[in-house]
């Protein structure tokens, strides 16, 4: 049997945790235990990070937070502000986390228990795939990586590589929160707190890092990354207006991979998950790479249906076209205050 406890924010079991995941071959960057902190401090959303112990080893970890919402509802999810999560572990492991999940969210009164997992599981979970995760094996350099993108794309990074663009590495957000937060508000979704940045980059000094597309010195595209074992994944990434007509964001993601291959001694590149039939879900099919059906979980517990807070979604679209027309910096007050709900 197993005794499932939970992590404190100031647990001697964190590096046990961490080396746990990522041993696991189903385990992300989104698993480790520093995300506790990143959601508890960012935005105050109150985790519980399950793990399961046999003769006082972690033998299982399940990520858990608290998203409460009066306008967007009450959910326990597995992980806010990620694309992956779930419970990792042999099966019968995993079994007993998601029902202590379930416990938890019966006892807090939610709507629902969200698990994302990357893959299939044999549960009785209600299972919902509605987006698909991209990602290829990096070439062993430069022209290889190149030569692996598919054509049209690949001439767009050609075109953009003759021109005066030029790529930098940075710590400091300021200038990707300002790019970050426009995209956000021209497709018309609120953007999050700077602070969040400031706490990922604390949490995970050694696995985050910043490219930035500069056009005659001033920046016009940029990525926030992370890295876990052999990965890089571009997880936050936008250009200004002028990106379109540069090829800033081509360049941007295939100087990316070149770096992460040459400079970081990654293997993989994961680019991240996009909705079905979506923009970003055809302009990632655009580089050739393999798309796989994420699997997220759900179990109701007050909720009698699933919501959808997709953007797709109708009722949106009128706050999406208002949002569209906000000045900047009243998108950027305003953001904060919504997008902590949305993870």
């Amino acid at each position: 049997m197993y005794s499932i406890a939970t992590l404190a924010l100031q647990d001697s079991r964190r590096p046990e945790w961490d080396q746990f995941v990522k041993d696991q071959e189903d385990g992300t960057f989104f698993h480790l235990s520093g995300w506790q902190n990143v959601l508890w401090h960012s935005f105050r959303h109150q985790p519980h990070f399950l793990y399961a112990l046999q003769d006082n080893q972690i033998v299982g970890v399940l990520p858990l937070a608290e998203v409460k919402s009066a306008l967007f509802g009450y959910a326990l999810v597995s992980t806010p502000f990620c694309v992956y999560g779930g419970a990792l572990g042999p099966a019968e492991v995993r079994r007993a986390l998601e029902q202590a999940a379930l416990e938890i969210g019966q006892r807090l009164g939610v709507n629902h228990v969200e698990l994302r997992y990357k893959n299939a599981q044999d549960n009785d979970w209600i299972t919902r795939s509605q987006h698909a995760t991209f990602g290829c094996t990096l070439a062993e350099d430069d022209a290889a990586i190149l030569a692996g993108i598919k054509k049209n794309q690949r001439a767009l990074i050609r075109k953009a590589l003759q021109t005066d663009l030029s790529w930098h590495l940075e710590q400091n957000n300021d200038d990707f929160y300002q790019i970050y937060s426009e995209s956000l508000r021209n497709l018309g979704t609120p953007v999050f707190s700077k602070k969040l940045l400031d706490e990922l980059q604390r949490e995970f000094a050694d696995s985050t890092e910043i490219l930035t597309i500069r056009h005659q010195g001033q920046p016009v595209s940029s990525v926030f990354n992370f890295y876990f074992r052999n990965e890089v994944l571009p997880y936050y990434g936008g250009g200004k207006p002028v990106a379109r007509e540069l090829k800033s964001n081509d360049l941007m993601y295939y100087q990316l991979m070149c770096h992460a291959k040459r400079d970081k001694a990654c293997t993989f590149y994961d680019f991240g998950r996009s909705k079905l039939d979506s923009g970003a879900y055809s302009y990632k099919k655009h580089w050739g790479m393999q798309d796989s059906l994420l699997h997220y979980q759900f179990k109701l517990v007050k909720a009698e249906k699933l919501s959808n807070l997709s953007p797709n979604n109708p009722k949106y679209q009128l706050f999406i076209r208002m949002w569209q027309k906000l000045p900047l910096s009243v998108s950027r007050l305003l953001g904060p205050l919504l997008a902590k709900y949305l993870g």
